[in-house]
Order: C-alpha cells, then structure tokens, then sequence
C-alpha cells in the first residue's frame, strides 16, 4: 500500500501526529478530536513505510471495547497483526508463555474479584464486615497495590495521599496483608499482582526482557491520562533503554484518581522526554458548536492538575459540526418528577425520529439509575443499563453465532436480513420483547445481533450468509459488539470513551455533582472533569436537570452544581423548569391525606396500604383491552400501560383528557395513541364504537 493514501482524510494535526513515526510523541487530544483516528493512522503509516513490521507493535489501551475497536480499525487499514491489548491481556500473555521457564508448575489461578478472599482474610483477623464493607476494602487494597504501598506502609500512605480509609486504617491494613498471604498460599493471582509479576519477571530475567523487547519495538498508549504508578512500572519493563514510544491522552478527562491513576505522566512527558514530538488535537467532529462551548465554558474555571499550569494542559475545542439546538437546563421540584420529565422528552425525541439507541441517561451514581428505569417504562421506552456482560460472551449471542455459523450451508437466496430473523427466531426472536428483565435482555442480545444483519445488508447490497458470518467471525475476533437497541442507562464514569446523539446529564446538585465526599479541592476538580466527560458525550442535543427536593412535599433546600454556573441562564427558575413544575406538585393521599413519596403510591393517588376503591370491572375492561392493544402492535403488555397506571385508571375514572393526563404513567404520547380507547372504557363504551356526539374523550379534547 502506498503510505501517503493511508493519510488521505486526516486534518492537518492527525497528518502530523500520523508522519511523526519515531522516537517519543506525546499526541494531546480533546474530547471527539478523531484521536483513534489519528494513532491507528499513525500504526498502518509507520507498517506501510517500513518503519516497523506490523507484529512488532504493541497498542495498549484500558478497556477491551477500546482494544477491540482499534484491532477493527486496523485490521481496515491494512494492519491486521499488530497486538491492540489492554494491560492486562498483554501482561498474562507474556506471563503465562515464560512461566514454565521463569517459576515451573502450574501458571497460578487468576481470579475475576477479590471479594472472597478478602472475606476469609477480614475473618482470620476478626474484622467484621458486610458485603458492602468488603467491597471497599477490596477497592482499597486494589488502590494500594497499583500505587506500589505495601501493607506495612499503608498508614503513612493514606495520610500523605490525603486519603480516608473506608474503616480504621490498621485494620485495612491486617486485612491487606492477610489477604496477601491468602492469596500466595492458595497459588491465586489479581490483576495488580499479574502486572507485578511480568515487570518482575522482565527486570530479574534480562534474557526474557531481551526476547520481548526483540517482538515489541514499538509502543503506543492510549488514555495515557489513566495510567497508574503500576502500568508504568510495566511499559518501562517493555520499553527499557528505547523511546519509540507515541502516547494519547486528555488531562481533563482523568477521572480516575480515586483509583490510582495519574495525570502526571501525560502532562510530564515533554520533562522526561525533552525531545518529544508534541502534537494538540483541538478540532472537534463529534459535538455542534452549542455543545462545545458548554464543554469550553464548564474547564474555563477549572484549577489545573497538581503541579501543571492550566494553560499548559487545557484544550480548547473548536467545532467543526454545524450548529444545533441549545442545550437545555430544566428545574424540578423533586426526582421522581425530574425523571418523569425526562422520560417524555425522551419519547418525544423518540417519536420525533431519533433512534432510542442513540439516546443516553447519564448520572453520578448507580443508584440513580433505578428512578429513570421505572419512568421510561412508564412511559413506554426501551431501555438497558450498561454493565451487563461483554455482548460475544452472552451464552445467547454465543449459541446465536454458532447457529448462524452451521445455517449458512443451507441458507438459500433469500435476503440477508429476513434469513437471520428466521434462523433467530427459535432461539428467542420474537416479534415483540418479551415480558421479565433476563428474557427481555436476551431478546435485546438477539435484537442488536439481528439489526446488525440490516446493517450489513443496507451496507452492503446483496450479501449473504457467508459475508454476514465472515463479518460476526471479525467483531468476535475484535470484540466489537454491534450497539442494543434501547436508552443507555450509564453512570458517567461508564460513559467514558463512548458518544450519543441525545444526552440527558441528571442530578446535577450540590452533593451529587460533585459527589459530597469530594472533600478536597482536587477531588472537586476531578468531579469538574467528570461533568466535563458527560457534557462531551453528546453529538448534538444535550440537555441537563437537577431537583430541588429528593421526594414530592420534600424540603426543596438543593442547589443546582456549581458547575453550571456562568453556563445556565442567570435567572434561578427557567420557564421550562417552571412548566414542568406545575405538573409535578406534592401529591397526597386522597384517603387519609399523607404526603406520598413512593412512586407506585403517587400513582394511584393514595398510600398502598389505603383501602382501594377502584372499580374492578373497569379494571378488568382495561387489562383485557391492553392485552389486545398489545398483541396487535407486538409489543410488551407494559409498553401500552403498565398495571399501577390501570389501577389509577379504575380508581380515578377520568371523565375527559385533561383528567386522564394528570394520571401518572400517561403522558403526550399515550394520550394521543390510547386517550381516546380508555376514556371509552371509562365511560362504559365499546372502545372501538365511535363517540356519541357531544362526548368528549377524542385526542383533542380539553
């Protein structure tokens, strides 16, 4: 391949970064800069020109999405060889091939979680601690392990770190050393002591270091924002004496601290390598020119990285997309109603042509995502919650995979996208999701794997079988999982690294954002750099909100982040916040008048354990007439109403529109789809019948 065409497309500073093929390069990129782009460019440019052989490179990245989208990218650009890895997989590669030679006997047993073995280790020291507990202290022996503290300095360690240990620290400190032996007594191995044990092995066997620094002669690494004190001491172990070394990262996207990482390295590589190419990364592809300078605007006050000056290691974006809507900031009197309101905003963006995969729910914390869940169903969304199992390791897409893999013998001219469907279908495909979460999350797995053979075809006119097979046999090689179809649901730390045209950036108040242990002001900078990170995930609507109080009739003494400050308008209370509001008020039970805070409560208008007065049959009416709406359109029995909100129905028999919509559960888009059937059923009508004239109960009535 000719290597001035592996350059065709890139911006003058990705031709830059891509010609800059030796020796240290240090290549800063912001937010949707194009920096994938930019250092797989810069891999096939330096293999076509003869600068390295393609198996001599080793690309290290955090995640094994990132690792496999750069094997993908690669494998495009004419590079299919090179070694695209996490720290880990590269580390237990070379591990597991010296082993017999450095140790001898049985490679030790890697294991996925701590958890156990840190229970029996609090146990043999009579340290007391739950589930919860336990998984702190696994959190903070697996802090102490990548910044290299050993347990006989964990005390001192913490108190010049500015650190608060999740329970007394000698006691941290005899589960830390207790598990330690645990662990080498049972021949088990962690991720910190597998990235340990290679730098060791590198540094006391200079005839293995020779033998890998003879395969990897080029290095590169990507977020190198993240890395911590214990992946250094390893790319130094594969590096010794050489500088060909390119890394990529953004100091104002570490937000990984609390773990270990440091920004550090990136903003200090021009000090240790005086002689580093440096190339800045600015030009933004991702977001419209309304949301970066939102991005601009939220790091214009931020306080730089200890010890680097902020203009030193800021990257002001410039847009490159053209303009789009403004980003919204919306005020709710409490969270229940803030996510109501999201949820319509998000069917509206849904109905309005916006797929819903598209769309995302970003939050602070996990437990955030619980409130949003129940408000899409409501309102009739699909949804997933990120952090389910890799998409190729879900036994489903597993057995799906080898079903289609044995089909294509077979398979006949039919078109692609319909043979798939049908080959699918006994596994699980049906027309409409089915109804449980763990059936509803494999019919998704089949659903995305069935939308990527649309994609294929749409892609790529006339392929068969065979083509769409090749192509699975690819993304499982590269784990580059096809995108389910639904709302994410993501706390903003698993948001990282990913994109969405539609972002909803919720619970933004003081406490939340930044996090209310963020005692210090470097982690409060660092919660500044996470709302940053959400604010860039956005493609093009971006819209963010914050409640006054936790539960309807609460205290509303919440104050929206400070983050926003200087980019909201400057009156406290928007007209949109202010609309959505005045549908949103404390709601009391109507029987004995107690302020309701569950949601299930709020939608039947009266406290659970209040006697019902709903009339059964109407209920019976409506369950009977959802299940039929439900079967016509293929769709779940809950996608129509769920069972709370036919309840509330029954017991509130809505005579008109506007009584119907102040029903929780039924917002604009059930109302024009359903208002018209229900109000029917209320009023003891054949849904099906037409209305009478002078009735009311039509889409646009009241």
């Amino acid at each position: 391949m000719d290597p001035d065409r592996v350059l065709d497309g890139l911006d003058p500073e990705q031709t830059a970064a891509a010609r800059a093929v030796r020796g240290p390069v240090c290549i800063l990129a912001g937010a949707g800069t194009g920096k994938t782009r930019a250092i797989t460019h810069r891999i096939a440019y330096a293999v076509a020109s003869g600068v390295v052989a393609e198996q001599q490179v080793l690309a290290v990245t955090f995640t094994v999405r990132a690792a496999g989208e750069m094997r993908g990218r690669l494998r495009a650009l004419g590079a299919p060889r090179v070694q695209a890895r996490t720290f880990h997989a590269a580390a237990l590669r070379q591990l597991s091939f010296f082993w017999p030679q450095v140790v001898g006997g049985p490679l030790p047993t890697l294991i996925d979680s701590k958890i156990p073995v840190v229970a029996r280790a609090a146990h043999s020291c009579g340290v007391q601690a739950d589930r919860t507990a336990l998984r702190d202290l696994a959190s903070e022996i697996e802090w102490a392990k990548v910044t290299q503290v050993r347990p006989s300095d964990y005390e001192a360690a913490i108190g010049k770190a500015g650190r608060t240990a999740p329970m007394a620290a000698h006691d941290v400190a005899r589960v830390f050393e207790a598990y330690e032996d645990a662990r080498r007594e049972r021949n088990l191995l962690d991720f910190e002591s597998m990235l340990e044990l290679t730098a060791a092995m590198l540094a006391d066997r200079p005839d293995i270091a020779d033998r890998v620094r003879d395969q990897y002669r080029y290095f590169v690494v990507d977020e190198y924002q993240d890395v911590n004190p214990l992946q250094k001491l390893l790319l130094d172990a594969w590096l010794g004496d050489r500088d060909d070394l390119c890394v990529v990262g953004d100091p104002s996207q570490t937000i990984y601290s609390f773990s270990g990482a440091t920004p550090s390295y990136l903003t200090r590589f021009s000090a240790a390598y005086p002689h580093a190419t440096v190339v800045r990364l600015v030009r933004d592809y991702r977001s419209t020119p309304q949301v970066v300078r939102v991005a601009n605007l939220a790091l214009k006050s931020a306080a730089a990285p200890s010890g680097v000056q902020a203009a030193d290691h800021r990257l002001e974006l410039v847009a490159q997309r053209p303009d789009g809507p403004d980003p919204t900031y919306t005020e709710y009197d409490d969270e229940p109603a803030e996510a109501t309101g999201v949820a319509r905003r998000i069917a509206a963006l849904v109905d309005a042509g916006t797929p819903a995969r598209e769309i995302a729910v970003l939050f602070r914390a996990n437990s955030q995502s619980a409130a949003y869940e129940q408000a899409l169903a409501d309102a009739g969304v699909a949804y997933t919650v990120r952090g389910a199992t890799r998409f190729f390791e879900r036994p489903e897409i597993k057995q799906a995979v080898h079903t289609l893999r044995g089909a294509r013998q077979g398979a006949d001219d039919a078109p692609l996208a319909a043979t798939v469907h049908h080959i699918l279908a006994p596994l699980g495909l049906t027309p409409a999701a089915p109804e449980g979460r763990q059936a509803r999350e494999k019919w998704e797995s089949l659903a995305a794997l069935a939308q990527l053979a649309e994609d294929v075809a749409a892609e790529r006119p006339g392929a068969t079988m065979d083509d769409f097979v090749a192509e699975l046999d690819a993304r499982v090689a590269t784990e580059h999982a096809p995108g389910l179809e639904g709302v994410t649901l993501a706390s903003l730390h698993s948001a990282k690294g990913l994109e969405w045209d539609a972002v909803f950036l919720v619970g933004l108040t003081e406490g939340m954002l930044p996090i209310i242990h963020a005692d210090t002001p470097e982690q409060v900078e660092e919660e500044r750099r996470l709302f940053y990170v959400g604010v860039t995930r956005a493609r093009e609507y971006l819209a963010m909100s914050w409640a006054l109080a936790r539960s309807p009739g609460g205290r509303k003494g919440r104050r929206p982040t400070r983050f926003l400050d200087g980019l909201r308008p400057a009156s406290p209370s928007l007209a949109a916040g202010r609309r959505e509001r005045r549908s949103a008020r404390a709601a009391q039970c109507r029987i004995c008048g107690a302020t309701l805070t569950e949601a299930a409560a709020r939608k039947l208008g009266r406290c659970l354990d209040c006697p019902a007065d709903y009339d059964e049959a109407l209920l019976e009416r409506l369950k009977a007439w959802r299940r039929a709406t439900a079967e016509e359109q293929k769709v779940p029995a809950y996608v129509v109403f769920t069972d709370a909100t036919l309840q509330a129905v029954a017991e509130h028999v809505p005579g008109d529109i506007a009584q119907l919509s102040r029903i929780s559960g039924v917002g604009a888009v059930k109302l024009e789809r359903y208002g018209e059937a229900v109000l029917a059923l209320c009023a003891g009508r054949d849904p099906e019948a037409p209305a009478a004239d002078g009735d009311e109960g039509g889409p646009d009535a009241g």
